[in-house]
Formats: C-alpha cells, structure tokens, sequence
C-alpha cells in the first residue's frame, strides 16, 4: 500500500544558490532571511569593487566565504518537505 502523505504536513523551505565562475555545481546556502542575502549578493554582482563575502549558514556548510567579483549568478529555490 502506498503511503500517503497529510497535505499540512508539508513544509517549505528556501535556499538561495549561488553560481561561481569555473564551477560546475552552485553553492546552496540555508539562512534565516533568503530574501535578504539575495538581495545583497545582487547588488554586490553590480558593484565594481571585488568585496569577500563571509557567511554562516543553517544547511549542509555551515560557513563560507567568496570573493564578489567571481558570482556568476543567483537564485532563490524554494524545496518542500515533509
């Protein structure tokens, strides 16, 4: 018998991805507020000036850290779980 999953049960969580030139995978980042470090990584992808990026995260990584001038991209995933 298959089972079946309540509706209500299922959660929502959102990552936020970050691409770096030269890698072939994107770092997915777990925080408390992923609007928030979105926003901030685009507006560093617009500056001018290379600024290192250093972060602690709730996932997988727990700390990470980058220099601005090698994003490539950003997104924002949203995943659900039970």
């Amino acid at each position: 018998m298959a089972q079946q999953f309540n509706p209500q049960n299922i959660k929502k969580k959102t990552s936020i991805l970050v691409f770096l030139k030269g890698s072939t995978a994107p770092l997915v980042l777990y925080v408390e507020n992923p609007q928030e470090l979105y926003t901030e990584l685009n507006q560093l992808m617009k500056s001018a000036s290379a600024v290192l990026v250093e972060k602690e995260t709730q996932g997988p990584i727990k700390k990470v850290c980058f220099v601005s001038n090698q994003i490539a991209a950003v997104a924002m995933q949203e995943e659900q779980y039970v």
